[in-house]
C-alpha cells in the first residue's frame, strides 16, 4: 500500500444522522443527497456542490455506511452513541511516482464517550462496514476520534 506523495482532488463530507426535518439545508448551487443503509437510518449528505467529483461521492457512500456500523458496534457494545455524532471524511485521489492511489482520513466526533470507549467503537465499525472492508489494505486510512 502506498503513501500518496501529491494530492490531486480530494472529497470532504460530513455526515451526521438526521433525525429533524428542520436541518438546514444546501443554498443554491448544491444538492443536498439523502443516502440510507442496511438496517435503516437517514443520512444527510447537505451542501454538496452541484457536480460533485467522484472522491467527494465516494467519501459520502463511505460515511453513510459507516455511521450506520457505528451505530450497530454502539448498540453491541450496548453503548447510545450521542446525538450529535459525526464523521468527517476526506478521500484524496493523488500520485507516487507513475501509480495513482486513494486515501482517505476519517475524523470521528462521539462527544462525552470515554476515549477508550469511542475508539474501540470507532476501529471496530470499520470491521462492519462494507466499504471499509473493501478498501482494507488497497489505501491508506487514517482515523481520528474526538470526544470533546
Amino acid at each position: 500500500m502506498a503513501k500518496i506523495d501529491k494530492v490531486f482532488f480530494t472529497g470532504t463530507t460530513h455526515t451526521t444522522v438526521n433525525d429533524d426535518p428542520s436541518t438546514q439545508r444546501g443554498e443554491l448551487g448544491v444538492v443536498d443527497i439523502k443516502l440510507s443503509a442496511p438496517g435503516g437510518g437517514n443520512y444527510e449528505f447537505i451542501a454538496v456542490e452541484s457536480h460533485p467529483t467522484a472522491e467527494q461521492l465516494f467519501a459520502g457512500a463511505w460515511s453513510a455506511c459507516y455511521v450506520a456500523a457505528l451505530r450497530i458496534t454502539a448498540s453491541l457494545r450496548k453503548v447510545t452513541l450521542p446525538a450529535d455524532a459525526s464523521v468527517d471524511v476526506q478521500v484524496d485521489l493523488g500520485q507516487t511516482g507513475p501509480g495513482w492511489f486513494l486515501g482517505a482520513t476519517f475524523s470521528v466526533r462521539l462527544p462525552g464517550l470515554a476515549q477508550e470507549v469511542a475508539e474501540a467503537i470507532v476501529h471496530s465499525a470499520h470491521q462492519i462496514c462494507s466499504y471499509s472492508k473493501a478498501v482494507s489494505g488497497n489505501i491508506e486510512v487514517a482515523v481520528t476520534v474526538i470526544t470533546n
